[in-house]
């Protein structure tokens, strides 16, 4: 039997992924939409890259419409045409530099980014003028709290620096976000500052997923900048995350690594709601192994910042260890292929990797192999963790976010960044094929446990029923002159009972 279809209507804003991208947080919200056909969604991506021509995915019937903003470049000759910025412009830039250093002032940066947001949704928008670089550098001398270890200098030129990569991502909150009953933003720092943007300009309740795991390593774009421009990068993602926690009605994290790392940034703990990662056991079957030699598995986009290194490096030490051993990398991405091959080629391992671009088949995507390297990238899901052990494999996995709670007793979790120890887990279940298939077994009979789509679809069914829905009916009061007579349903009180 079909759910009766809702009238509330969701705007579901991630970071260039689903519908234009055939990536894991692309499957995971796919997962969602078809999953809540009684929902009227709203598909809006926020994304640097270059715009896509088609989405990925094949749309819904309960998708209204799908857009991709990408945040280009103003040209300097418009910056050049605006003489003056609006009242209040350098008292509002003012605030968001004090409290993006203090980060006890939430306050004093969620007010002078709301006044940029403010400012950002006119026509000509103001933001190439803000006085970015002037504030950074007084708010730097006034001092960092708490203060950075090893505090490195913010000169002039890193100043200029920082303005223009926080002006570029301000430009989100230009973003418009259509008119609907509840903003579901799935992660990333812009399209969470289009949602804030969104939701100030027309409260339109909002629900906030991180669905990225935090990681230590630096983004490869950001190696050539200063010790200086990093750290006030860091501080405005951080700044912003603390400002959405505030701005947000709910708040679904992903596992308990999520829900500290939300509570450390001042969410609430009333407004947590916890909704593990989950994937559909029909398209992770599961296989027994094949009759090959040894064989690992590592799923990834190829891309610089997507774990691929560490995992090559990793492999080399099995390959010696192991003669003859194969590697299958899964899910490479187009705009990745070249870049992943090149890092193939200085390994000397060419003829023992392989590559698997997308799309892939899911029932194959693990089961390729007999153990699985679970190395992730900063943007990077859980949902592959997961799908490692819904297809039966053993997983050897980095200790990185929640890796080591969603896999329990059935795997193995080895320090960050160490690729002599990830391979040194990798050859020991690889030799030792009952405990590796005793492994695989529990991880699946784990994952069918917590880790179901079905299960992921109902909490967000449920939140977006808690979040969405239009008050209920107001009660009416009737005073009768006669009293009603002592019936199931008086005929006196028919007229009270509303029809839709």
């Amino acid at each position: 039997m079909n759910p009766t279809r809702s009238r509330e209507r969701i705007c579901l804003l991630t970071g260039g992924g689903y519908p234009y991208r055939r990536d894991a947080l692309g499957g995971w919200c796919r997962t969602l939409v078809e999953g809540l056909p009684r929902y009227h969604f709203e598909l809006l991506t926020v994304t640097d890259r270059e715009l896509p021509s088609a989405p990925a995915y094949p749309l819904p019937p309960n998708v209204g419409s799908a857009r991709a903003i990408a945040l280009g470049r103003e040209p300097a000759r418009a910056a050049r045409r605006r003489a003056h910025l609006p009242q209040g412009a350098a008292d509002a830039v003012a605030h968001l530099c004090h409290g993006l250093f203090d980060e006890s002032a939430t306050d004093v940066f969620a007010e002078g980014l709301r006044g940029i947001a403010e400012m950002a949704a006119n026509r000509p928008s103001p933001l190439t003028r803000l006085p970015l670089a002037d504030k950074l550098l007084d708010s730097w001398r006034w001092g960092l709290h708490p203060v950075p270890e090893n505090l490195p200098k913010l000169g002039v030129r890193d100043a200029r620096t920082a303005a223009t990569l926080l002006r570029h991502a301000l430009r989100a909150l230009a973003v418009p976000v259509p008119e609907v009953d509840l903003v579901h933003c799935v992660g990333g720092t812009k399209p969470l500052l289009a949602a804030l943007s969104g939701r100030w300009r027309s409260s339109t309740p909002l629900l906030l997923t991180e669905a990225r795991t935090p990681v230590a390593r630096q983004r490869p774009a950001e190696d050539r900048l200063s010790p200086a421009v990093r750290l006030v990068l860091r501080r405005f993602r951080s700044a912003v995350a603390r400002t959405g926690y505030a701005e947000a009605e709910l708040i679904a994290p992903l596992s308990t690594y999520h829900h500290g790392w939300a509570l450390e940034h001042g969410a609430e703990p009333a407004r947590l709601v916890q909704v593990p990662a989950g994937v559909d056991p029909k398209e992770y079957p599961g296989a027994a192994e094949m009759d090959t030699p040894p064989t690992v598995v590592w799923a990834g986009s190829g891309g610089p910042d997507s774990g691929l290194t560490l995992v090559l490096e990793a492999f080399t030490e099995v390959a010696a260890a192991l003669p003859g051993a194969v590697l299958h990398l899964v899910g490479i991405t187009a705009a990745h292929e070249e870049h992943c091959a090149d890092q193939i080629e200085q390994t000397g391992l060419g003829r023992a990797i392989r590559l698997h671009p997308l799309p892939a088949d899911p029932r194959e995507r693990f089961t390729v192999g007999q153990v699985v390297a679970h190395v992730p990238g900063p943007s990077d899901p859980p949902s592959h963790l997961v799908e490692a052990m819904m297809s039966g494999r053993p997983v050897v996995a980095l200790d990185i976010g929640p890796a080591g709670e969603t896999l329990g007793d059935t795997g193995v979790v080895v320090p960050p960044d160490d690729p002599s120890e990830l391979a040194i887990a990798i050859v020991a279940l690889l030799r030792d094929t009952p405990r590796r298939r005793a492994l695989g077994e529990a991880a699946r009979t784990r994952a069918l446990s917590h880790f179901t789509a079905d299960r992921v679809v109902r909490v967000y069914g449920a939140l977006y029923t808690d979040l969405a829905a239009p008050p209920p009916a107001p009660a009416f009061e009737l005073s009768l002159t006669v009293p009603a007579p002592r019936t199931p349903n008086p005929a006196t009180l028919r007229w009270l009972t509303r029809e839709d």
